[in-house]
């Protein structure tokens, strides 16, 4: 038994230390597809996906998505414990998973819901955002978020929806595809429903406010 409890610990650790390695990895390298991705060619027959740095972004794109997923973003240290407590209250789940965490599950684990992923993906949050910078994190996330059905990350999605690069997007292309973001497959940015619109054009003025009160900083770069 204690042999047994030795051996144990013994590969715990080991997994543990991969683990924080290959997240060290992915601090500068990109990330393979994932397990989602993986199934979406699978069952489309291909995707359209085109990874490109934050640099290549729309300062738009990344202030709408994290007004819409994550106004906080800057401020917390993988959790939104208000956000978290206002689901809580409301007795939903919905708008209290951050950037972070989101991040984690797209490019680490597995889409459906459970509590076993919700356990893993608490674990390994707070050791992206230690050795991530947040700037790298958003980045990331952009580059991995579902944009409509085969469509994966901002510069496929921007061509995609508005024939333009991501560099290149508006504040209203912007907001429109953050405004889909929970449900990409059930909206369309450059259709928008009147919610969608409506929506979007609350995303608008919310990254307006993060660039106006400073809560864009830690992803501006140098």
């Amino acid at each position: 038994m204690r042999a047994a409890l030795i051996w144990g610990l013994r590969g715990a650790l080991l997994a543990v230390v991969l683990t924080l390695a290959w997240i060290a990895v992915l601090a500068v390298v990109t990330p393979p597809p994932n397990l989602y991705m993986r199934a979406e060619r699978a069952r489309l027959g291909a995707i359209a996906h085109d990874w490109v740095p934050l640099a290549a972004v729309s300062p738009h794109m990344a202030r709408a998505a994290v007004a819409a997923e994550d106004a906080n973003f800057c401020l917390h240290w993988g959790f939104d414990m208000a956000a978290i407590r206002t689901a809580l209250d409301e007795g939903s789940g919905r708008g209290a998973s951050t950037i972070p965490q989101q991040t984690v599950k797209n490019v680490f684990l597995w889409p459906e819901r459970s509590w076993l992923r919700k356990a893993i993906e608490a674990v390994l949050t707070p050791a992206v955002v230690t050795l991530w910078s947040r700037r790298r994190v958003l980045e990331v996330y952009l580059n991995v978020a579902e944009f409509g059905e085969g469509v994966f990350g901002v510069e496929a999605a921007a061509r995609h929806h508005f024939g333009t690069a991501a560099a290149d997007l508006t504040l209203v292309q912007a907001a429109r595809l953050a405004a889909i973001l929970p449900d990409p497959k059930g909206r369309d940015p450059a259709r928008p429903s009147a919610f969608v619109r409506r929506r979007s054009e609350a995303i608008a003025r919310g990254a307006e406010t993060i660039r106006a009160d400073g809560r864009d900083r830690c992803f501006q770069p140098g």
